[in-house]
């Protein structure tokens, strides 16, 4: 027991929005959460959608794992999917639009179902699969993932303990350089950790501001940014982000679709700092299929807890100024 010297960061008393109410492993990243989701499954190999983050695909790769890939429509539905009985497969909740039914649909089809809620840290875990989550894209945490379903929890003791504060500084000095410049490197120096790392047990900071954290606040806020986002980019997105929408639907963020490659470069000009998702993708795949489409015009609106209306509205008037 240690008692005295210097004060630490002290966070409030509270607990996860997920805790041990769940069957739920703790582990460090989301790609890690996936990895081991598959493993607890004992299937042979995973069926991934072509649309998704390189690094899933790498890990997986890395750690040895089959992977077949299946393609999508404009609506989200798997269109070659067919894997066997001893296959895992992966659903992925993109942008976090998708609610806990739409999930449920789709899983139902396929066995050994592992839903990719990483986008979607509200959605309710889907019984008869294993579930996962990835925390720091809804807070700041520098890294954390859950794996929840039945048995999940096994073999996770096994893991190492992982560790975060060395490179968390990101996490203060965007408080006071923002989120350029030092701040950035600091980020990126975080990154290169979580890449080069195995499957570990989520950090004991990692933990501890997850506990502290006001989880309805992130909640409606987010809900609330999202409907002034549509209503103020509905007419002009080429996809209808609502059509899968429910009461539980806690997006990550506003995805606008819109055939203008200069929008990205325009917002990053008015310190909007997000840019185009995985597009090794379109090295890939032919240009013709959705996956690539998206891939070159998707503009992800930043809707988190942090802002508003005020913000939202700027980032319109910029667009809509440009076209």
């Amino acid at each position: 027991m240690e008692i005295g010297s210097f004060i630490e960061l002290q966070f409030p008393k509270g607990s996860e929005w997920y805790s041990q109410n769940h069957d739920i492993a703790r582990l460090n990243s989301g790609r890690a959460a996936i990895l081991h989701a598959f493993r607890l499954l004992g299937a042979k190999r995973i069926w991934l959608p072509v649309y998704q983050c390189e690094s899933v695909r790498n890990f997986l790769i890395k750690n040895g794992v089959e992977i077949k890939y299946y393609y999508q429509d404009r609506e989200f539905n798997p269109i070659d999917l067919t894997p066997a009985q001893d296959d895992a497969v992966l659903i992925v909740n993109y942008f976090g639009i998708m609610s806990h039914q739409r999930i449920e649909r789709l899983s139902d089809l396929y066995p050994n179902v592992i839903v990719d809620n990483c986008q979607a840290l509200f959605c309710t875990p889907l019984e008869g699969a294993m579930n996962v989550y990835s925390c720091r894209k809804f807070v700041g945490v520098p890294d954390g993932a859950y794996v929840i379903g039945k048995g999940a929890e096994r073999e996770a003791n096994n893991y190492p303990q992982g560790y975060s504060s060395d490179t968390s500084a990101f996490l203060l000095m965007r408080i006071e350089y923002g989120c350029e410049g030092k701040s950035y490197e600091a980020r990126t120096i975080n990154e290169k950790r979580i890449d080069s790392e195995p499957i570990m047990k989520m950090s004991k900071l990692t933990q501890t501001i997850l506990s502290a954290t006001d989880y309805e606040h992130i909640k409606v806020q987010r809900q609330r940014n999202f409907e002034i986002a549509h209503k103020l980019f509905g007419s002009m997105n080429q996809i209808d982000p609502t059509i899968y929408s429910g009461s539980d639907t806690v997006p990550m963020i506003y995805p606008l679709v819109v055939e203008d490659k200069s929008l990205i470069p325009l917002l990053q000009e008015h310190k909007h700092f997000q840019g185009h998702w995985w597009s090794y993708i379109c090295n890939e795949v032919p240009q013709s299929c959705f996956e690539h489409w998206l891939s070159e015009y998707m503009v992800p609106i930043t809707i988190d807890q942090r802002y508003g209306e005020k913000e939202l509205n700027f980032l319109a008037d910029t667009i809509k100024k440009r076209r």
